[in-house]
């Protein structure tokens, strides 16, 4: 009867103590610490603990974060503002909690930082207006691009910040380059005679076609690009700004290679029963020769973007990727009835049936796209 008792007590005097003064001090973070402390005044108005912890909590929490923010604003970073701006809203949830709860708001006084960070995020928001306009100044679309970002920047701190969403319109209908995607030039000596007439492939011009329809062509307005194909431009009288080379500068479809395995195949078959009805089984063998072949087809494809004007390259790059291929056949010899049902399928294959060269080509160029969509996407986009 007496340890029914003494269990009941210690697990009170335990949580008693998990909740002693002491306790919430030793904790590294003091921001949970005094959110927690609140919480327990929550639940418990009179908690001795939470009561005596909260006046000791709050003012070093606030200094903490001032020191930061004090720090932060030493910074030439624009980026300082983030960081600033955490800080403040950190502090505007402590005394935002500390308010919440009569008890916690009669321990201690808490500043409310909310006319703070409004007046915290127009400077944050004229100081990136200001930048974005120094940039506006100089010439170069590196330049009209930071100025946009640093425009996008001061109206996102404060909406509708001034004229940043008019002069961010400008700028990128300013910054709109026209750009040419050319046909694939085969530099890799691939001989691929009337390939492109018959079947959905990725010929040379239809790579090129896909790539316009694609990324949107003349009316594209994910990002400040329109695209065209040589013909396309030239009808509309379009001067391209951009060029889009693309070459296909090594492929190697190397022939077939032979390797031939066998594996042995058994099987227990019913082949009759005894005088008591009892089935009897004997084991049946087979041996299966196979015969594979097999290649492994690679190419390598070359994005080069120049800007026409200034003849400087925007980007170049390597995209390669793999097509393999695999068959087998197979005979046997032996007892057909160890065979199983995926034996059958090779034993049963007529033979081999080899992928035209261009059909290899074909696959390659269907693997490459999108890594080189992916590229032009990444060159023009903001």
């Amino acid at each position: 009867m007496m340890h029914k008792i003494l269990l009941p007590l210690c697990l009170i005097f335990l949580m008693a103590a998990c909740n002693t003064p002491k306790n919430y001090m030793a904790r590294p973070d003091e921001d949970k610490t005094l959110f927690d402390a609140v919480k327990a005044l929550n639940k418990r108005s009179n908690d001795s603990e939470a009561i005596k912890a909260i006046p000791v909590l709050y003012p070093l929490a606030q200094q903490r974060h001032l020191n930061k923010i004090s720090s932060y604003m030493a910074m030439n970073d624009l980026n300082r503002w983030d960081k600033v701006i955490n800080e403040f809203n950190i502090l505007q949830k402590m005394y935002e909690a500390i308010s919440s709860d009569a008890t916690a708001n009669s321990l201690v006084t808490a500043n409310n930082y909310r006319q703070t960070i409004s007046e915290t995020k127009t400077n944050a928001a004229e100081e990136f207006y200001q930048e974005a306009q120094a940039y506006e100044a100089l010439t170069g679309r590196d330049n009209s691009k930071k100025a946009y970002s640093w425009y996008k920047k001061a109206d996102t701190w404060v909406p509708g910040y001034k004229d940043a969403k008019l002069k961010m319109e400008m700028i990128y209908q300013n910054a709109v380059v026209n750009v040419v995607i050319k046909p694939v030039q085969d530099n890799s000596f691939f001989f691929n005679s009337g390939w492109g007439n018959t079947g959905y492939n990725y010929s040379n011009e239809y790579f090129q076609q896909n790539l316009v329809r694609d990324l949107g062509g003349k009316y594209a307005n994910r990002y400040p690009a329109k695209f065209y194909s040589e013909w396309d431009a030239q009808r509309e009288a379009i001067n391209p700004d951009w060029v889009v080379d693309l070459t296909l500068r090594n492929i190697d479809i190397p022939r077939p290679t032979n390797y031939n395995y066998s594996r042995n195949a058994s099987r227990q078959v019913e082949v009759g029963r005894d005088t008591s009805g009892k089935i009897i089984y004997q084991t049946v063998y087979a041996t299966v020769y196979i015969t594979r072949q097999s290649f492994n087809a690679w190419g390598e494809m070359v994005v080069e973007i120049t800007d026409l004007v200034t003849r400087k390259r925007i980007s170049y790059n390597n995209y390669r990727n793999d097509y393999s291929w695999r068959e087998e056949h197979a005979t046997y010899n032996g007892d057909s009835r160890a065979l199983s049902g995926s034996d059958w399928q090779l034993i049963n294959n007529s033979g081999f049936n080899e992928p035209r060269r261009e059909d290899v080509l074909n696959e390659l160029y269907r693997k490459i796209y999108p890594q080189v969509r992916t590229g032009i996407i990444h060159s023009v986009d903001w």
